[in-house]
């Protein structure tokens, strides 16, 4: 987890939707994510750090485009919360918007186009000519169905915007610094050590006074970054979750 992912995470091609060339196709509903098996850390929104911080540690990437991510595991290739066919296991648990949206998301056509347009991946089992399922159009038209997987999208697009900002301000506000958990198991002499990624300086953070401390608390900033604090607590659970699958951690991050 060194840096940002490489966006986008999940996605092996990209393909416009359209009326004329998709007019039979339909979408099958998907209770199994294989591609989600092995994938331990979900870029995820500002407006989802009040569900997220829940369930999993909430932290940022490195690098100056830091992003918020979702941990899932605390290891390259582990995801705790899915089987190996990409079966969530929990009863209870907050899907990121980010696994929802596959396989749609809005793309620009162009490097030059102004405007972007719903495109899917088109090696997703979830999308195509089956004789089974919901049709993406009807009579040329976009099914009810598609208005809202592009209501959807568009709403997280909006939220990724909000994200940016979010994290501008963390910037300017030299907020954000190398974050290190240390976790020390029952029985191990050593305790395992994870870095390579940034997290909120609490400090820094209780020490800002006046303007800066208004400015933060009138934005609605203020609880996101108290949010993203407190989900660190959960490190020690995906922790213990990983040596209970026998996903023996290793001693870095990613």
């Amino acid at each position: 987890m060194a840096s940002a992912p490489q966006l986008p995470l999940f996605y092996k091609g990209l393909e416009p939707l359209s009326s004329e060339t998709h007019a039979n196709y339909r979408v099958r509903q998907q209770d199994k994510a294989p591609w989600l098996a092995g994938q331990h850390a979900i870029p995820i929104t500002v407006d989802e750090f009040p569900m997220v911080q829940r369930y999993m540690p909430i932290v940022f990437s490195v690098g100056d485009e830091a992003i918020p991510l979702a941990l899932m595991g605390l290891n390259e290739g582990v995801n705790v919360f899915v089987d190996d066919e990409g079966t969530l296991t929990e009863n209870a648990f907050y899907v990121p918007a980010y696994i929802r949206r596959y396989p749609y998301m809005l793309a620009k056509l162009r490097p030059e186009a102004d405007e972007l347009s719903l495109c899917f991946d088109p090696t997703s089992d979830a999308i195509g000519a089956f004789d089974d399922g919901e049709l993406l159009f009807t009579d040329g038209q976009p099914s009810e169905l598609t208005k809202n997987i592009l209501a959807f999208n568009e709403s997280f697009e909006q939220a990724g915007q909000r994200t940016h900002n979010f994290m501008k301000e963390l910037r300017e506000m030299e907020l954000l610094m190398d974050g290190e958990v240390s976790i020390q198991p029952e029985g191990n002499q050593q305790p395992f050590i994870y870095r390579g990624f940034q997290m909120v300086n609490e400090e820094k953070l209780s020490d800002m006074r006046g303007d800066q401390l208004r400015k933060i608390a009138k934005s609605g900033m203020l609880p996101l970054l108290y949010a993203h604090l407190f989900s660190l607590s959960l490190m020690r659970d995906v922790f213990a979750r990983q040596v209970q699958l026998g996903q023996q951690p290793q001693p870095t991050l990613g």
